[in-house]
């Protein structure tokens, strides 16, 4: 007799596993930023001895110089010892031996401030080393956290075999930690970026308020209000690379020829056009989503790979069928050669897919590339 497959039981484990595996990501998160403040705390001390050696050795060399001035006087006197009085004699010599004693302490200061260098240095280069690995480990945890809280059971009923199951897994799973570094990085070298340059630039709107009066001050403002409308700007724009509101409330349309105007003005060297053929009317929320992703990809695969210098997006509306050209004047690539950890393109095929429709690209290199999307209506 076969024995019931128990469900509750395989939910339990997969609860206690991604409890402790949650558990663990969240401790070498701690730890990662730990060292990040650990990292800048002695990255500050380390201009400060920088500052200082410097400092020392500026002072260090004044003292060499008056210190060999200070000997030549005492060799001076010492050899002509009758023409000089003893209080004469005894500040030659007291000064040469003070300027001596003076320039001692600051070589052994120097020396300090050296070891104390080069010491920070070493530790700052093993923070660096054990914050790529905290960033790694959690990259790597998200991944398994990921593919163990995943629907496996729905993925199963449409993929029978085991290991193209688990490939197509993953492959989702990586894509979404793209996304996810993607972001965080648009976002830490944009907006956050430009917020704290504002929280500075406002400090220095106080400075130069109390020092040079209001005039000066009105000036800072101004180029402060552009910092933050361009800090604005790029995190609309991000936004907009996430979801178009306008998809929902407009249609797939107007949502991409606003969305195509606002990648050519942030891409200024490159000039992208596009065209409508047929009647402008809203379609199934599955086909806006879906075409409004593909010509993104579309678009995007010409900006960052093919180094286009225009782009022409043509899109023909019938009542049985849309298509969707997406031409450009790059260096092209070989259609026949699989990159292994290229998902863009099997990405795009999957979406065609799920509509019905078909996806054919041809590229040849140093021609561009011509990207076609054809997907039948339903009435």
């Amino acid at each position: 007799m076969k024995k019931k497959f128990d469900t509750k039981t395989l939910d339990l484990i997969l609860s206690k596993m991604v409890d402790t595996v949650g558990n663990s990501k969240d401790e070498i998160f701690r730890i990662g930023e730990q060292c990040r403040r650990d990292y800048e705390t002695l990255t500050d001390e380390l201009k400060d001895v920088k500052r200082m050696v410097i400092q020392i050795i500026d002072e260090g060399d004044k003292l060499e110089t008056q210190s060999r001035f200070a000997r030549k006087r005492l060799s001076e006197v010492s050899m002509h010892f009758k023409d000089y009085t003893e209080s004469e004699v005894r500040e030659a010599y007291e000064k040469a031996h003070q300027l001596q004693m003076d320039l001692t302490m600051n070589r052994q200061i120097e020396k300090q401030l050296r070891d104390r260098r080069d010491d920070i240095e070493r530790r700052l280069n093993g923070l660096t080393e054990t914050i790529d690995r905290a960033e790694h480990l959690v990259s790597q945890i998200t991944v398994v956290m990921n593919y163990l809280m995943s629907d496996l059971k729905q993925m199963g009923e449409v993929l029978e075999d085991a290991k193209l199951k688990a490939d197509f897994g993953l492959k989702i799973i990586e894509a979404q930690e793209e996304e996810r570094k993607r972001l965080s990085r648009e976002i830490h070298d944009g907006p956050a970026q430009m917020m704290a340059n504002v929280m500075m630039r406002s400090d220095l709107i106080e400075r130069v308020y109390k020092q040079n009066g209001a005039e000066e001050a009105i000036g800072e403002v101004k180029s402060l209000k552009k910092m933050v409308r361009n800090a604005l700007y790029e995190v609309r724009r991000i936004i907009y690379d996430l979801r178009p509101m306008a998809l929902d409330d407009l249609g797939l349309v107007p949502t991409l020829r606003k969305y195509l105007q606002t990648i050519e003005e942030y891409h200024t060297p490159t000039k992208i056009s596009y065209a409508t053929i047929g009647e402008e009317r809203r379609l199934p929320s599955k086909y806006e989503v879906a075409l409004f992703r593909l010509v993104q990809e579309s678009v995007q695969n010409a900006l960052k790979h093919a180094k286009s210098k225009e782009i022409k997006v043509k899109l023909e509306l019938t009542k049985t069928y849309i298509s969707i050209v997406v031409k450009d004047d790059g260096v092209g690539f070989n259609v026949n050669e699989k990159k292994a950890e290229s998902f863009g393109i099997l990405g795009m095929r999957e979406r065609i897919e799920l509509l019905g429709g078909q996806l054919t690209i041809d590229s040849k290199i140093g021609t561009g590339t011509v990207v076609l999307i054809q997907v039948p209506l339903e009435n």
